[in-house]
């Protein structure tokens, strides 16, 4: 979920449970499937293939998820075939979503989606309604090293030089944002100086954020909570924050 107050405590609280650490498994297995079934299961010519694999990897996914993944992408093992869709859709107070899907059975999905909405106080909305307000970053979350008070000038140097736009510093954590290019490299800084990189990857990050009041806050994480316990939801944003 991007947009949400409170950045450090997200990723947290979406793999504190097994089924949470689950359904990132699940997620990341049926993109490498995709990638390997759309360009070959060698990582090493296939690019989105090994992104997607450092990303897994990352998420500490387990290397027989990622292998079995790549077989089912390439026929390898059968299965029915997973398709990538993103869906536009305004919730609560006129906030934006984007919603994106990994699923066997589109119809299944959109019907999925539509109805979480409709209880929810959202309303499904046509391509690019909203998309305008979001853009694509790289995102990587991390754990600064044990007794790391603030954020170093050299490692801050560093992640600049990597591509880092925006870096973010809060009670020992650290978000950075990048160039949709460049998040493996600012990844790669951080391992280098003794960080635990949380996640790593692309996000659809809000333009400008939308601020809601309490009782709308609440609604909007409700509905954040319903489409996320959706098998077939693989990441929620919205533009909403806390006033």
């Amino acid at each position: 979920m991007s947009g949400h107050s409170k950045w450090h405590n997200i990723k947290g609280k979406k793999m504190a449970t097994d089924a949470k650490r689950g359904k990132t498994y699940t997620k990341y297995a049926r993109l490498i499937e995709i990638a390997a079934h759309e360009g070959g299961g060698d990582p090493s010519s296939n690019v989105r293939l090994r992104t997607l694999i450092d990303s897994a990897k990352t998420e500490s996914v387990p290397n027989v998820n990622i292998d079995r993944a790549i077989q089912k992408g390439t026929g390898a093992l059968k299965g029915d075939a997973m398709e990538e869709v993103t869906y536009e859709a305004y919730g609560p107070s006129g906030s934006a979503f984007i919603i994106e899907c990994l699923t066997d059975n589109k119809n299944r999905t959109l019907s999925n989606v539509k109805e979480i909405l409709s209880k929810n106080a959202g309303r499904f909305a046509g391509s690019g309604s909203v998309m305008w307000m979001f853009e694509r970053k790289g995102v990587v979350l991390a754990k600064l090293s044990d007794g790391t008070s603030g954020l170093p000038k050299e490692l801050e140097l560093l992640l600049i030089d990597a591509g880092a736009d925006d870096i973010r510093e809060s009670e020992g954590h650290i978000r950075v944002l990048s160039d949709g290019t460049k998040w493996s490299a600012v990844r790669d800084v951080l391992t280098a100086k003794g960080a635990v990189v949380e996640s790593a990857g692309l996000e659809y990050i809000a333009k400008q954020t939308a601020p809601v009041d309490s009782d709308a806050m609440t609604k909007v994480e409700t509905l954040i909570e319903a489409l996320e316990g959706d098998d077939d939801v693989s990441e929620v944003h919205t533009n909403a924050v806390s006033q």
